[in-house]
């Protein structure tokens, strides 16, 4: 057989492979909705967040939302969708540097990583420590693409993004370890990376910003790195789910039933008195020294309250912090419906304030006084 004959048959063979690919996930998709329709059965008629009571532009979410939370609730749901997304743990970033690797962990396991950096970068630049969300038991690195690209579009940064370990077979502190171990691995390999040796930021959406919060405790518990500021967005802290938001059932996107779900798979094997501040921070006993903190969090959704304490405590610390309390919107709203007049105000405030810290924190770090006093008067702002 000629080489062209053999790369012809190999190009026929990816192409007959990505369309089953293609039809499999549309299979599963119709399979997950149905699926989905029939575990709403299970949904109270008089839920505390009703249609009606979010943002008219995001109103059209709330059934398919439900349906969402209502499948994550379920164990066999969130198989079924960790099988559905698998095969989109893939891509790059147009304009930017994309890779990954492979790096060592402590226990012997390899932690899968994605780099991502400036295109031709010429001198040092700040790194990012960026953790997925899915409530701890699902969720890869490459569903943040879009947002890793809007932070490097907004300031110079290098982010690093690891595929911790999911709670579903590996209960905490596995996931933890692995994203603190890649930390770790982010200054021993400064040089290499062409990153700061210290000064990092850490970030995440829900359970990833719960993740960010709890690493920034060990961090500043340990003293092994430098931490210049976290963006814990809508965090998933308080395994307790004691607050009025916790409790409010018909939430879309990630419910009450869900989070139960979701702090049930975390913590296996943990009673409460076994659950220590790096897998809930929110319970943590001194906020003091953390680092300065951003995030933002929807009045319907079930993190809002845990949010607003996690604030009031860092503010109570004297730590610095800028929050905003979206009116109407749903967990992780500027992420499902960015086109949004509240999705847009959403990705202005976060991206707006992480420059603002970037160019306090990491470039100019003797501004720490001046803006660190400015921010701790912060209050709660609603859309």
């Amino acid at each position: 057989m000629s080489q062209y004959t053999r790369n012809k048959a190999n190009r026929e063979s990816q192409v007959r492979k990505r369309i089953f690919q293609v039809v499999g996930v549309f299979l599963a998709l119709i399979f997950f909705l149905l699926a989905g329709i029939f575990s709403l059965g299970s949904t109270p008629n008089n839920a505390d967040i009703t249609e009606e009571m979010h943002d008219p532009e995001l109103q059209s979410m709330y059934f398919p939302g439900r349906i969402i939370a209502s499948l994550m609730s379920k164990e066999w749901g969130v198989n079924m969708f960790n099988r559905m997304t698998s095969s989109a743990a893939t891509g790059d970033i147009e304009g930017f540097q994309s890779e990954e690797r492979y790096i060592e962990s402590s226990e012997g396991h390899e932690i899968r990583i994605r780099i991502f950096k400036p295109q031709n970068a010429e001198q040092k630049l700040p790194a990012m420590l960026y953790t997925h969300g899915g409530g701890y038991l699902s969720g890869f690195p490459e569903q943040a693409l879009k947002i890793i690209q809007d932070f490097m579009q907004t300031r110079d940064v290098v982010v690093i993004a690891p595929a911790y370990r999911l709670s579903v077979e590996h209960p905490f502190p596995a996931g933890f370890n692995d994203c603190y171990e890649t930390l770790l691995w982010i200054k021993e390999n400064s040089d290499e990376l062409g990153i700061y040796d210290d000064k990092y930021i850490l970030a995440g959406r829900s359970a990833g910003g719960g993740m960010a919060a709890a690493l920034a405790l060990k961090a500043r518990d340990t003293k092994d790195v430098n931490i210049a500021f976290q963006m814990p967005l809508f965090p998933m802290i308080d395994y307790r789910q004691e607050t009025e938001s916790a409790k409010m059932t018909g939430a879309i996107i990630w419910d009450n039933e869900s989070n139960k779900h979701g702090w049930y798979q975390y913590l296996k094997g943990l009673n409460d008195k076994e659950v220590p501040a790096y897998a809930s921070p929110a319970i943590a006993k001194d906020f003091s020294g953390l680092p300065p903190t951003i995030t933002h969090v929807g009045s319907v959704e079930p993190f809002r309250d845990e949010t607003i304490n996690y604030i009031e405590a860092l503010k109570a610390a004297g730590v610095p912090t800028k929050f905003k309390l979206f009116e109407g919107a749903y967990h992780g709203f500027n992420n499902l419906s960015p086109e949004t007049e509240i999705g847009r105000a959403g990705d202005k405030f976060q991206f707006e304030a992480f420059a603002d810290y970037y160019d306090s924190y990491v470039v100019n770090p003797s501004n720490l006084e001046s803006v660190g006093s400015e921010a701790q008067i912060d209050s709660v702002e609603s859309n």
